[in-house]
């Protein structure tokens, strides 16, 4: 079985969310070892944006009986620090690169594309579509014509896969998803983390610093399968299945729904080791498709 995105061909289908795992403050922590069995076919980093930002104010995570809350706010050095200080790093990992990237108009898009596609470092590129367009007001990724709008726009920029990375916080993301294909994406990947709020012990009062965020974790895995199998069932491309893996057979169920990759997201912030027992038990359920009902989209 291979494992595409576009011309970027991956050994295994489990990938990180981004944001999940960072890479660089591992490699400090497990050293070398990291790299020798890297639990990633692909690691994708961090959203980058084109300024740097600091994020949103703390408190910036929330637990809850089945996720987590998240509220982190994109912090990240923007592209020019990104160029300089986190690319030289992540380049030595034993995989190919995919850099997700975000801005609030075509423009900041199209700078982004530009400095980091042109970069022999960088495999393939993620946009993330989950920010406000600046020009319409209108969340790009919650609406179809946005979507195609900016993905033709930046296809035209780069030869390189491009995935867009799809909000769940809108009535269709299988619109959105055939207009990414349409105007020439690679891929998609979802869902994203579902809007969510909670009060701080014995208060009215928002815990989360922005007074709200991102729901992840267990909790969104039934939504993450039920739009994953509206997905795929109308796209060609390659279709990247996350939230709420946590075991091989969370994986296997998204496969089953109709992805060709799937990705491990908030299990990394509990067990840094998350992804790679999700990877070798997923061997053994694709080694034996005969006792499972997977749906397999990959060739």
């Amino acid at each position: 079985m291979t494992y595409e995105i576009g011309s970027l061909t991956l050994e295994h289908p489990v990938l990180n969310g981004s944001g999940t795992f960072d890479a660089i403050a591992a490699r400090r922590v497990f050293g070398d070892a990291l790299l020798e069995d890297f639990p990633f076919s692909a690691f994708v980093s961090k959203t980058i944006t084109p300024e740097p930002r600091a994020g949103n104010p703390p408190p910036r995570l929330y637990e809850t009986p089945s996720g987590m809350i998240n509220s982190i706010g994109l912090p990240n050095k923007g592209i020019e620090g990104f160029l300089e200080h986190d690319l030289p790093r992540l380049a030595e990992l034993p995989v190919p690169l995919i850099v997700s990237v975000m801005a609030t108009d075509r423009a900041g898009f199209e700078r982004l594309v530009a400095g980091v596609g042109e970069r022999e470092e960088v495999a393939a590129l993620e946009l993330n579509v989950s920010c406000p367009n600046v020009k319409s007001g209108l969340i790009v990724g919650e609406e179809p014509s946005e979507t195609r709008a900016l993905v033709a726009a930046l296809r035209d920029r780069t030869d390189k896969p491009i995935v867009v990375k799809l909000t769940p916080n809108t009535a269709d993301p299988a619109a959105v998803a055939v207009a990414a294909e349409e105007a020439g994406a690679d891929g998609v990947s979802l869902i994203n983390t579902i809007r969510a709020t909670a009060f701080a012990p014995g208060s009215s009062e928002p815990w989360l610093g922005a007074g709200s965020g991102g729901l992840s974790g267990p909790a969104v895995k039934v939504i993450a399968l039920e739009q994953v199998r509206r997905v795929s069932a109308v796209v060609s491309i390659a279709v990247i299945g996350m939230g709420g893996i946590e075991t091989a057979r969370d994986a296997a169920d998204f496969i089953a729904a109709g992805s060709d990759l799937v990705a491990v997201g908030t299990a990394s912030f509990r067990d840094p080791a998350a992804a790679k027992g999700v990877r070798d038990g997923l061997e053994d359920f694709l080694g034996d498709t005969s006792t499972l009902d997977l749906n397999l989209r990959s060739n």
